[in-house]
């Protein structure tokens, strides 16, 4: 029974029974013209998702992995300078990525915690008076660490440098959780994933393009084939997919963007802020500390926690799952064994959230961690109470 419980990493996330029951599709023909029907406007759609009106959504079959690869694959080639910002597991990731396709990475060391250094950003692109320099990766989320980076201050650096590089952005534990700006902050590539805001299975990598970045596609001498955006906007634009799409995701794309935009944008983002605060809360009343370094650092969709000294967190989250039948992530690379993730994201309520919350307070009691049960449901409590608006309190009157 142990599969009812809700899981609380930070993706994959739950699924609302609602996508699940439109997933359950028969096979269809993907060349049918009914399908162009739904895919098209689905794409349109996710648009408002990223925030953006000038910008291109591109899918994939595939992870948000596939989408960094068809980011760099598909804009740069052998030898190009990127420059990139190393503060957790994720932002490593792009870095490696990077450096296995021979392009030249300079990477500047930011302890885990922090997030993306955008004064660090303006100095270097300043002194590249060449502009070598082609493209800016940045990780909006650091589900590593529960770091949210500030977009529009790195754009901000980007122009007061003066500098013509591109910015990459891996958004894919923040886009449908958290508000993302594509036009507004200057982005040239938006890497997301299915499995986190859009609460889906994993399998499409979501990515949207700037104009700027399909003007640098036409030069760009990366191999490229199953991840070529050419080929995919050449058949989008028909309706269709260069190869078998994956169309049971697709449906459920759909269900999902009609999900979000019945609960309004502002909404959901305000949720996830919300039950954020209630575990934050939760985490002050247990005597710990998040991994984050400053308050404007925390993410609305994981909370990174670390486990007092003497204790392990894989025994914490081994614990968890093994007597009460519900999973936390792990900490992940420096973090490992002394950190746990508590992901708040996606389909989640009050009521799921203190369920998380109470079962970790009872795993951390039952391995002596100096925990008095109940205290952090308590503080959660009062939180969620007390932030509900005077709206629905008056409703429950």
């Amino acid at each position: 029974m142990s599969n009812q419980n809700p899981v609380f990493i930070p993706g994959p996330t739950n699924m609302p029974d609602r996508l699940r029951a439109k997933m359950l599709a028969q096979t269809m023909d993907h060349r049918a013209p009914d399908f162009a029907g739904v895919f098209r406007p689905m794409l349109e759609d996710t648009k408002k998702v990223f925030g953006t009106t000038e910008g291109e959504v591109i899918t994939f079959p595939g992870s948000g992995t596939g989408g960094w690869e068809a980011a760099v694959a598909n804009t740069l080639s052998p030898g190009d300078r990127v420059l990139v910002a190393r503060y957790g597991l994720f932002s490593h990731k792009w870095i490696d990525l990077c450096q296995r396709f021979g392009l030249d990475v300079q990477v500047i060391d930011v302890p885990w915690g922090e997030g993306a250094p955008a004064a660090r950003f303006e100095e270097i692109l300043s002194a590249d008076t060449g502009h070598e320099i082609k493209v800016v990766l940045v990780t909006h989320n650091e589900t590593a660490t529960g770091v949210l980076s500030d977009v529009g201050a790195v754009r901000r650096a980007m122009d007061a440098a003066r500098h013509p590089a591109m910015m990459f952005v891996d958004c894919v534990s923040s886009l449908a959780s958290v508000p993302f700006h594509f036009d507004a902050w200057g982005v040239d590539v938006a890497v997301s994933g299915s499995q986190k805001g859009f609460m889906l299975p994993a399998g499409m990598a979501i990515t949207c393009v700037s104009k700027k970045a399909m003007a640098a596609m036409e030069q760009a001498r990366l191999p490229r084939c199953y991840f070529d955006f050419r080929d995919m906007l050449a058949n989008n634009a028909r309706g269709g997919f260069p190869y078998t799409p994956p169309l049971q995701l697709i449906y459920g794309m759909r269900e999902s963007l009609d999900m979000l935009f019945e609960e309004g944008l502002e909404n959901v983002y305000a949720r996830h802020v919300r039950l954020a605060e209630g575990v934050r809360c939760a985490v002050s009343a247990w005597g710990m500390e998040l991994v984050a370094a400053a308050p404007e650092l925390r993410s609305p969709t994981v909370s990174a926690v670390r486990v007092p000294e003497g204790f392990d967190s894989n025994a914490l989250t081994d614990h968890a799952y093994t007597a009460y039948g519900v999973s936390f992530g792990v900490g992940l690379g420096q973090l490992n064994g002394k950190a746990f993730r508590i992901g708040h994201l996606g389909m989640l309520t009050d009521v799921m959230v203190l369920s998380g919350l109470a079962t970790v307070e009872m795993a951390m009691a039952d391995l002596g961690y100096p925990v008095r049960l109940g205290s952090g449901i308590a503080a959660a409590q009062e939180h969620y109470r007390s932030s509900r608006g005077a709206g629905a309190l008056r409703d429950a009157a």
